[in-house]
């Protein structure tokens, strides 16, 4: 999965000029489209990067727990040389990975456990383990590219939240969608990062000087990305529902106060400030908010009573995965 950086701000500054009389600065990058004020915070990124430790140091732990040599029995391993970190054969497991027993030992998002165990917490661990070096590779390197970016404008605590939420709500979704299907990995979580860059976009409309570019951007990253999940062995529903949390969230927690209020600080003492957002963005604070909860209790109920929306929605399998004359659609 492929990311964009469409709020770069790099490159050199274009003084837009004073306003207010007090002469605030306010910049503008050629190649962002995007209008900050200087004194805008700037934050340290250090949550994407321990997120992506933390992934590569529990995937060591589970090709240690995995040990293919001594539990395979289907075949050589792969990359014998690794001893019990080697991988399980490629017909078993072509990300080169560790087996489905060992996944679902650690933790994988399976429905049976989750609706008739009331193993619950697996709609969150599922979230911090892979597949295969493939899988753990893409993921992080997306997640850097995304991830570092956003939390260096809104801080950790946002993009935290954006994170964890849309990662759950991916695993809400596919396993409504499907039961059959065992999940792993932090493509939600990623697609929901997408989602509350693209409400950001909608939510700042004002602040953006070339709309039109960084939507179709965007956009277009998007499509790509969601169009690629229809292949076999990508849980696209997983990406969709991560990718529906995180546009929701977005317009809750990635607002930008206008310029106009940001400038108060150069005005006089008895001029009225003006209102830090505008009313369409609180319009949409309260419309996500709504749907947010909406959608996850919905989710939730219906997946805790045992619904299987397949039994209702005969073309829903679709979003996850089309079959042609070269794949089918198997679960894993």
């Amino acid at each position: 999965m492929a990311g964009v950086d469409v709020e770069n701000r790099g490159g050199g500054p274009v003084k837009n000029g004073s306003r207010g009389g007090g002469g605030g600065n306010y910049y503008s990058s050629s190649s962002t489209s995007f209008v900050v004020d200087d004194g805008e915070t700037q934050w340290t990124s250090w949550l994407v990067p321990m997120v992506v430790v933390a992934n590569i140091a529990l995937f060591v732990v589970m090709m240690y727990v995995n040990d293919c040599p001594k539990h395979n029995r289907a075949g050589p391993c792969v990359a014998k040389f690794l001893g019990r970190f080697s991988f399980e054969p490629l017909r078993l497991n072509p990300l080169f990975g560790p087996s489905n027993s060992t996944l679902i030992k650690l933790g994988a998002l399976d429905w049976h456990r989750v609706v008739h165990r009331h193993q619950g917490w697996r709609l969150v661990t599922c979230i911090w383990l892979h597949a295969g070096v493939i899988h753990l590779a893409v993921n992080m390197l997306c997640l850097i590219l995304i991830g570092v970016r956003l939390e260096q404008q809104f801080g950790f605590v946002r993009i935290g939240i954006v994170f964890l939420l849309s990662g759950f709500g991916g695993s809400v979704l596919s396993a409504v969608f499907n039961p059959n299907y065992i999940t792993v990995g932090a493509s939600g979580a990623l697609f929901g990062l997408l989602g509350a860059m693209l409400s950001e976009l909608f939510t700042n409309w004002t602040l953006y000087t070339n709309k039109a570019a960084a939507l179709v951007t965007l956009a277009f990253v998007i499509a790509v990305n969601i169009a690629l999940g229809i292949l076999p062995h990508v849980n696209n529903l997983a990406n969709i529902g991560g990718f529906l949390t995180g546009f929701l969230l977005g317009f809750i927690l990635l607002p930008r106060p206008q310029l106009a209020w940001l400038d108060r600080r150069n005005l006089p003492a008895d001029v009225p400030v003006k209102s830090k957002y505008r009313a369409y963005q609180y319009v949409l604070w309260v419309a996500s908010l709504l749907l947010l909860l909406a959608g996850f209790t919905v989710g939730l109920v219906m997946l805790f009573r045992g619904k299987n929306v397949n039994d209702h929605c005969h073309w829903c399998h679709y979003l996850s995965c089309v079959p042609t004359d070269s794949w089918t659609c198997n679960g894993k």
